[in-house]
């Protein structure tokens, strides 16, 4: 297996050429090692292996070339010193917290989050002792003023679900490194193409690699990326004796797909600039959320964030795949314009190649309270597009149908 990658490759060769596997074939393409377990010479060298006296592999709930190249790929292009692949975005959060966290321990995070993962703080932490609050997202002084003695995570999306809302991952990073806790980032919306949280600060990085790093709606699969000590040594050891893994096959087919991500992330952020235009001069449509937007609050503090495509005055940024906007009409008018498209997907996943709409309040957020919800800002009345890569004219032309 080589582990060669230089340092000053950009995203698109890492992409491609990070942990390229060199198996006993001299395979140019990834190998798909499907298997449970792995044989040993002797009775000793199996010893030693369990023991970690010796490099080789166990079993594939930890230790699988394909998950593990996939893996050396995620960390190279995150710049981090260590990647957990997880079965689902999901079980990364989950992971990373029951590895991390204890009873009696509290974590700060903002309101706008993805509804399974407030559900998971709510219902699923708080049964073991370990107590959430929420802030508004934008607000340092919020996460500030919610910090306590036992505080030991900040988690926060940037851009955020539904509504693209960024945080100062710089700012956030010094709240709880002053305060002794650790800072995650849900990059999943704009992948290491585009941000690398890492290099400004934050602790942790949580990916869904079932969005954008498949990049085709295929598999489903997560990751936590950092540094040795927290993830390789720390959610590393979670999943070995848990078990929440990523399958050789689906990470088989998440390393095929970060090959073109660079090329992928740069085609949706232009079809998603150019829909968020358009659907600002719609009369039907109250506002829109896109941070590349000029108009959006954020708009500045994401660029100084993004990683930009060329350099000084060349330099262009490229703001992410997600639009949001609300209709006017609440939840009647949200659902027309739904029920109008014929080539949109009515579906919640998203970074895929084929654009999909959902109606956030009824879908990715219905299992929250109402009031929850209001807090969040997420309205009867808005909708989220993933965007694809069509021609923008055609899904600009399928969305109109519904707006009429």
């Amino acid at each position: 297996m080589s582990e060669f990658a230089d340092p000053n490759w950009g995203a698109a060769t890492l992409g491609v050429r990070a942990a390229e596997p060199r198996g006993a074939e001299r395979e140019h393409s990834a190998a798909l090692y499907l298997t449970s377990s792995f044989v040993y010479q002797s009775a000793a060298q199996a010893a030693a292996v369990f023991a970690g006296e010796e490099a080789g592999n166990i079993y594939s709930r930890f230790t699988n070339p394909t998950v593990q190249a996939f893996e050396r790929r995620l960390a190279a292009l995150e710049g981090g010193a260590s990647c957990v692949a997880t079965a689902s975005g999901m079980a990364a959060i989950l992971s990373m917290c029951l590895a991390l966290l204890k009873s009696g321990d509290h974590i700060v995070t903002a309101r706008t989050l993805f509804g399974s993962t407030i559900n998971l703080f709510n219902n699923v932490l708080a049964k073991f002792g370990v107590e959430t609050t929420y802030v508004d997202a934008a607000d340092p002084a919020a996460w500030r003023a919610a910090l306590r003695p036992n505080t030991r995570l900040l988690f926060a999306e940037t851009p955020n679900n539904p509504l693209g809302d960024m945080v100062d991952i710089r700012a956030l990073a010094e709240i709880a490194h002053r305060a002794g806790a650790w800072l995650a980032i849900d990059n999943c919306f704009l992948t290491p193409v585009l941000q690398q949280p890492l290099k400004l600060g934050a602790d942790l990085v949580i990916h869904s690699a079932t969005k954008y790093l498949d990049g085709q709606g295929r598999c489903v699969g997560g990751a936590v990326v950092g540094d040795a000590e927290r993830v390789g040594k720390d959610v590393f050891g979670f999943m070995r004796t848990a078990g929440p893994c990523m399958s050789p096959f689906n990470a088989w087919v998440f390393l095929k797909g970060m090959e073109t991500l660079a090329l992928r992330m740069r085609a949706h952020s232009e079809n998603a600039l150019r829909l968020a235009q358009w659907l600002q001069t719609q009369p039907q449509v109250e506002r829109v959320y896109y941070p590349g937007l000029p108009d959006h609050p954020q708009h500045e503090l994401a660029k100084s964030q993004l990683v930009p495509w060329g350099r000084g005055a060349q330099a262009t940024w490229s703001f992410g795949g997600i639009v949001s906007f609300e209709v006017r009409g609440g939840r009647e008018a949200a659902w027309r314009v739904i029920d109008a498209v014929r080539m949109i997907s009515i579906t919640a996943n998203l970074g895929d190649t084929r654009s999909t709409i959902t109606h956030p309040a009824s879908t990715t957020h219905g299992r929250i309270s109402a009031q929850a919800r209001a807090a969040a800002g997420v309205t009867e009345g808005l909708l989220r597009v993933a965007v694809g890569l069509e021609d923008v004219e055609d899904l600009i032309a399928d969305l109109a149908r519904g707006l009429r």
